[in-house]
């Protein structure tokens, strides 16, 4: 509790020496009207009794640490509103339960693998401002923006494969995170996609659509493929980053894909210090306590014992 305390006016303890000093030389000479016993307060025979003599030294004491105002600074951060936009773009098909993706775990899903890489990157970046989309058959916001990490980790933690259906939606998928994202007024807009196939065929949202979406409101994409080369379609993914001011990634395996989330932090670096304030705690009411009381009790006891 009283760790790091320091004190405001540390050379005011240079008046216990005048205490002192009055205690040897100083004879008080009080008008007994306005207390009856001030002339006794330097009587030899108080100062014979050790437990006045302790009271009355432990009441100055006191009251000069008091006015040396012992105080501690508590400091908290103010968390800063100005980071980057964010959209996380999450494939939830069918072909995401696949197995085999992380090799010090074979019996985890690619989803869940995902899952759990995903979150530690949203930890990473408690500056921004991000939302979720999740795709299958269909896309849909699974969380609109958020500076608040916990929530967003907990609806990644409860996303499910097959949440929205069992094909992909690549492209309309794209189209919703530019809706997440358009209405921010940030200058710094990103959508990291991530799959594992290619665009169903029936699905007919046109690709160039979500392209000149995601051009005309300034959103820097990073597509992510996950699995074989053969699995996902390269080109397009590719395409996508060109058009958009973005990197295309690969990744077969859970290790790389950490690198790339870890790549992507470091390309986007959101160079924002949080604001760091202090707030100062007093702890000048305690020695006033003491060295009230035993001032009381020093009176008392002198009083009781009827010092003449």
């Amino acid at each position: 509790m009283f760790d790091d305390i320091y004190f405001e006016f540390p050379s005011v303890a240079l008046f216990l020496l005048f205490f002192i000093l009055c205690a040897n030389v100083c004879k008080m000479k009080l008008p007994s009207i306005y207390f009856p016993h001030t002339a006794q307060f330097m009587n030899k025979s108080v100062g014979a009794s050790k437990l006045l003599s302790f009271l009355k030294w432990l009441s100055i004491m006191m009251l000069i640490v008091a006015l040396m105002s012992p105080v501690k600074d508590e400091p908290y951060e103010l968390e800063p509103k100005h980071g980057y936009e964010i959209a996380l773009i999450l494939d939830a098909s069918q072909s995401m339960q696949a197995k085999g993706f992380d090799r010090s775990s074979m019996s985890s899903t690619r989803f869940d693998v995902v899952k759990k890489i995903v979150a530690d990157f949203i930890s990473h970046r408690k500056n921004d401002n991000m939302g979720l989309v999740v795709f299958g058959a269909y896309s849909f916001i699974a969380s609109p923006l958020t500076y608040d990490v916990n929530i967003l980790k907990g609806i990644v933690s409860n996303l499910y494969i097959g949440m929205a259906g069992k094909y992909t939606a690549l492209y309309e998928s794209l189209a919703q995170a530019v809706n997440l994202l358009k209405m921010s007024k940030s200058k710094t807009k990103i959508a990291i996609l991530l799959t594992d196939g290619f665009n169903t065929p029936d699905n007919r949202f046109p690709f160039d659509v979500a392209i000149d979406m995601a051009i005309k409101e300034n959103i820097k994409v990073y597509p992510i493929g996950i699995g074989r080369p053969n699995e996902y379609n390269r080109q397009i993914l590719t395409k996508i980053a060109q058009k958009t001011g973005g990197v295309a990634f690969g990744a077969s395996s859970a290790n790389e894909l950490s690198e790339v989330y870890a790549k992507i932090n470091e390309l986007e670096k959101s160079e924002i210090k949080n604001e760091v304030f202090s707030y100062l705690k007093y702890y000048y009411m305690f020695p006033l306590f003491i060295s009230f009381f035993s001032l009381m009790f020093y009176v008392y006891l002198r009083n009781k014992r009827g010092y003449n």
